[in-house]
């Protein structure tokens, strides 16, 4: 009995192990691995390789599956590429178990005890969350010794062996052990492991591992399946057309049994690592089977999988009439509307951040976060609309037009990132860990938010009606904005030298915070730039002073007419504050 809990102790530290490792990548990479996911569709060996590389990272095919099914069902990539970054997911977590099946005893109590002292030291930073997955690497290295040792006494104890025996031994109630075991384990690549760990203690056969590794395949996909039960609209097609793909591969491989095995002896005498290799093998031959016929499974899927009515609703473009590309004026016009509308978007978004600084709404956040995708989608259709419109045909001032709508469409975008990052920061560390901002703190954070309202509505009224003192306004703005942050970090910096305990306790999070904000407003402010250069009253690095409007006594330092978004961010601004301060 104590050889059996050991067991089930050790299997539960690898699927913990895994878990770590999947939650601390996705915490510090999940907007990164998305943005990477979504841009490497254009071929099909880019998305295959996207999915085997995000796998790679979070060790689990099933939180892939999660992120291709939430932009199938956005409408941001088609069902046909995402079944093919599903492939490459599958092949990622095989070749991973390889990996991991390696002698790597002598790292384990490297990783535990370096992801211990970053994570305890630098919980909240990506330096403290890095540590997180280096504990979980460290613990499932830990784990799968331990599992090594646990079994070694049941290959000695007959009567386990029999309990084995009556487990085994039939192939269909093999596969059907190892799906079911990888589903409570939520975990395919713990059960992988866990299958070649006990042929190479020789508690099972290589038969009955692989029969074990085939029902972890069917397991994970039934996993997927579950994982986007609910995911609206379209989404949860790309789990079934990725269990369509392993169940073809268990019907292949179990008919095809004898001779896998022979091949792979051939070169690996090891029953652990044939186990392992069959995996690989496995997965690889799914992938160049269905390789060229992923859009042909998604029409077959699409056909006989009804799709689901979205319980969230989309934004999708209203202006952007495709007629009306044949006269720019008109077409730009149209443009013009639909930027408005980001910009709309992006105000809910600044007004649900101080909601959820405010109430720590979970639910709010995934809204928000939502809504970023929303913004996402209009910028692509706004960009694509304006490639669409003949540049010859524009004139001095509608090719100005089009350059000042592209360039406000991609600072919003670049806004919407930024307050995805925010919210995202908001639900780990403050939701999170229950943290509360000083009375002060809060007072500061509201201002700015009013401030930072203020700027937009003023960036978008410089946008539409290009007036002049609206735009000198807007560049006043930002340097009073500037200042205010400056202000606010150093009134942050005297309560924390009062040991204000609220203070050292959202350190980091409210200098994070107000730094965003001035990011954000000066992408808001670069609005005013276009305006000012056409009035002749910007140099190559400075505004000129004695503006008739008396708005300026002196010379300002602003970036160079039609900055770049690095540039209206970087600036001459002071450095970012960092938890260590």
């Amino acid at each position: 009995m104590e050889t059996l809990l050991n067991l089930m102790a050790s299997v539960a530290l690898l699927v913990w192990g895994t878990h770590i490792v999947r939650t601390g990548i996705l915490r510090v990479f999940g907007a990164n691995l998305r943005r990477f996911l979504s841009r490497s569709v254009a071929t099909r060996p880019s998305a295959f390789l996207s999915g085997l590389a995000v796998t790679a990272l979070v060790q689990s095919s099933s939180a892939t599956a999660l992120i291709a099914s939430s932009f199938v069902a956005q409408g941001l990539i088609a069902l046909g590429p995402a079944l093919v970054i599903m492939l490459g997911a599958d092949v990622g977590t095989a070749l991973m178990a390889l990996v991991l099946s390696l002698d790597l005893r002598w790292i384990s109590p490297i990783f535990i005890f370096f992801g211990v002292v970053f994570f305890l030291s630098r919980k909240n930073t990506r330096a403290g969350q890095l540590g997180r997955v280096a504990i979980g690497l460290g613990l499932i290295l830990l784990a799968l010794q331990l599992v090594n040792q646990a079994t070694a006494p049941i290959t000695q104890a007959q009567g386990v062996k029999v309990i084995f025996a009556s487990l085994s031994g039939d192939m269909l109630l093999d596969i059907l052990i190892g799906a079911v075991f990888t589903i409570l384990s939520w975990s395919s690549l713990a059960m992988v492991l866990l299958s070649a760990s006990l042929t190479a203690s020789g508690v099972i056969t290589v038969p009955e591992g692989m029969a074990l590794v085939l029902g972890s395949n069917i397991g994970s996909g039934i996993l997927a399946l579950l994982v986007n039960l609910r995911t609206p609209g379209e989404g949860r097609r790309v789990a079934v057309g990725n269990l369509i793909f392993k169940a073809v591969g268990c019907v292949i491989f179990l008919f095809g049994m004898q001779y896998a095995i022979r091949v792979i002896s051939n070169f690996d005498l090891d029953p652990g690592r044939q186990v392992l290799h069959f995996h690989v093998l496995f997965n690889l031959t799914i992938a160049v089977l269905f390789f060229f016929l992923t859009d042909k499974v998604a029409a077959l899927v699409t056909r006989f999988v009804p799709g689901v009515a979205s319980n969230v609703a989309q934004v999708e473009p209203r202006h952007l009439d495709s007629g009306a590309l044949g006269t720019p004026a008109l077409a730009l016009a149209n443009a013009a509307r639909e930027t408005l509308r980001i910009g709309d978007l992006i105000e809910q978004m600044l007004n649900g951040m101080l909601k959820v600084i405010k109430t720590d709404d979970k639910a709010l956040v995934d809204q928000m976060i939502r809504l970023d995708d929303d913004v996402d989608r209009l910028y692509t259709a706004v960009k694509l609309y304006l490639t669409q419109i003949s540049r010859e045909a524009l004139d001095e001032r509608d090719g100005r037009r089009w350059t000042e709508i592209m360039q406000l469409t991609i600072n919003l975008e670049h806004v919407g990132d930024i307050l995805e990052g925010t919210f995202q920061a908001l639900r780990d560390k403050k939701i999170g860990q229950r943290l509360q901002f000083s009375q002060e703190g809060m007072k500061e954070l509201e201002e700015m938010h009013e401030k930072l309202i203020e700027n937009l509505r003023l960036g978008l009224s410089v946008f539409l009606n290009g007036d002049l003192k609206s735009a000198q306004m807007l560049i006043a703005e930002k340097e009073q904005f500037r200042d205010l942050e400056r202000k606010y970090s150093g009134t942050h910096l005297d309560r924390l030298s009062g040991q204000s305990v609220q203070s050292i306790e959202t350190s980091s999070l409210h200098l994070d915070i107000i730094s965003d904000m001035r990011r954000i407003n000066s992408f808001f402010c670069s609005t005013a730039y276009p305006i000012l250069e056409q009035a002749g009253q910007l140099r190559s690095s400075r505004l000129r002073s004695g503006m008739s409007t008396g708005v300026f006594a002196a010379a300002v330092p602003v970036p160079a007419a039609n900055p770049t978004p690095a540039e209206a961010e970087n600036g001459s601004h002071p450095p970012r504050h960092r938890e260590a301060l």
